[in-house]
């Protein structure tokens, strides 16, 4: 008889909110030693973060920590009190990182601190109000097609999010040509362009300066990697599962700051090789792009959910 598997997505930024992750906090030891551990790896309150009304909580370095943290205590507490089991992870930008904790292949402290650094870098790689992002929505976009039209300009995909979306990353100052350029070339049949409140081009060429910094933070955590785990883990750069070598993980995560995220390609992944899907994190993006993909996918973003769907 086969055994059921299971895969196990988490959000990346985007997805953080005040409160989120305190009915865990409340309701399970485990979760809360979650936060208690990313609060001593950091040297400042996770939990005050983001159960308060702190408006860092919104700043990049704030709150990749914070989520990622947030993932892991939910993930704790449905293990603890569900006996929730998964053979294969997942997880949208920030999220791989939090797939990665989840494997074993990083622990939680080295995580918090990597993506903390990860934030600040990222905010730091060009001036405010230089870059922009924007999400072009429409029915089975012709990736290939969107790229070509970005051609000359300084604008790169940024996330391959599904069949009927793709984020575009680049110079602000470009983006009002890059939509006039997609209009004409998808020739009346145009997607709807809308631009995204973020502070930077994240996902594109602009992230390149930070490229040898953010190796030297991988580094000094690198004593810390268990990369085992990382063959169940599916990498956002290649589209396929880590290889579990510590320098080749280190690689794709250095790459993935300049790179599009394959998500489409994870979701494929992910979808043949799971019987089951589930997403944990403060909020459900990943449900809709694995909904175009047709694949099901369960999202849990609080206790009452996951009650509800595991039992208890």
């Amino acid at each position: 008889m086969k055994t059921q598997t299971t895969a196990i997505v988490f959000p990346g930024q985007g997805s953080q909110r005040p409160g989120m992750g305190k009915d865990f906090f409340d309701q399970c030891r485990e979760s809360a030693r979650v936060y208690e551990e990313a609060s001593d790896a950091l040297g400042w309150s996770t939990a005050d973060m983001c159960f308060g009304e702190d408006d860092r909580l919104n700043l990049t370095e704030f709150a990749q920590p914070c989520i990622v943290t947030t993932e892991i205590a939910m993930l704790r507490a449905l293990e603890s009190e569900f006996g929730l089991t998964a053979q294969f992870w997942g997880g949208h930008s920030l999220g791989e990182y939090t797939a990665l904790t989840a494997a074993g292949v990083l622990p939680l402290a080295s995580a918090v601190k990597i993506v903390q650094a990860r934030g600040r870098l990222m905010q730091d790689a060009c001036p405010v109000g230089m870059g922009a992002m924007a999400a072009v929505i429409g029915k089975g976009l012709d990736v290939q097609l969107l790229s070509e039209t970005l051609n000359g300009l300084p604008v790169d995909l940024a996330n391959i999010n599904s069949p009927d979306q793709v984020v575009i990353s680049g110079r602000a100052d470009s983006m009002e040509q890059a939509r006039q350029g997609i209009e004409a070339a998808f020739n009346g049949a145009a997607p709807r362009f809308v631009p995204l409140n973020v502070s930077a081009p994240f996902h594109s060429r602009f992230m390149k300066s930070i490229e040898l910094s953010f190796r030297q933070v991988l580094e000094q955590e690198a004593g810390n990697f268990k990369p085992e785990g990382a063959a169940g883990v599916a990498c956002n750069y290649t589209g396929v599962f880590h290889t579990p070598n510590g320098p080749a993980i280190m690689d794709a995560l250095v790459s993935q700051l300049s790179n599009p995220v394959r998500w489409t390609d994870n979701m494929d992944l992910l979808a043949q090789a799971a019987d089951e899907i589930v997403e944990l994190g403060p909020n459900r993006p990943l449900r809709a792009f694995f909904k175009a993909m047709g694949a099901a996918c369960q999202s849990i973003t609080g206790m009452t959910a996951a009650k509800k769907v595991f039992g208890g």
